[in-house]
């Protein structure tokens, strides 16, 4: 029974404690989720959250049309346009959110491989050494190169610094 109530086959709705539980780990899985998988998911949402914005305009129209032409007296509430068109928005700044961390996991991808394209062999995986990867040796001479623009980049900016530092200075100082 506990098996298919987990399934959502049974026919004994889960108590207020199950649902908080299996809530709390689809919030858990979809956090562990990747940006574009995460896209996909949301996508059947937004189409949902737009039929139903479109089918509240429209009933909100209809009534508003009825109560303009005098057929409907004003004592039915119409639904609530804005409530709805913010899920709609949270939805779309969620779906931007998920682009966005795609778009920097694939730059930071590519910078990696651009720096760093080569794999350095382990000494636990002799056995996964390739054509392409680098000898210890030449990943030292690497990583020396790129130490030393570090430290030539932070000398460049302690400099322009200095001089910037030295123009805000009253000239009768110096």
């Amino acid at each position: 029974m506990a098996a298919q109530q987990q399934q959502g086959l049974g026919a004994v709705p889960p108590t207020g404690m199950q649902q908080t539980t299996s809530i709390q780990q689809q919030l858990s899985q979809q956090q562990d989720v990747d940006p574009v998988q995460r896209f996909k998911m949301l996508i059947p949402q937004l189409k949902e959250s737009l039929q139903f914005v479109m089918r509240i305009a429209s009933s909100n129209l209809e009534h508003n049309t009825a109560i303009d032409n005098g057929i409907k007296a004003n004592d039915v509430s119409a639904q609530r346009f804005d409530k709805s068109l913010e899920e709609f928005y949270a939805l779309c700044d969620q779906l931007e959110l998920c682009l966005r961390l795609a778009y920097e996991c694939l730059s930071q991808s590519i910078d990696s491989a651009k720096h760093s394209p080569n794999l350095v062999p382990t000494a636990t995986k002799p056995d996964t050494v390739q054509n392409e990867s680098l000898s210890y040796s030449q990943y030292l001479g690497m990583i020396k190169s790129q130490i030393s623009c570090a430290k030539d980049i932070h000398n460049a900016l302690l400099e322009c610094s200095k001089k910037i530092a030295g123009k805000g200075q009253p000239q009768g100082i110096m």
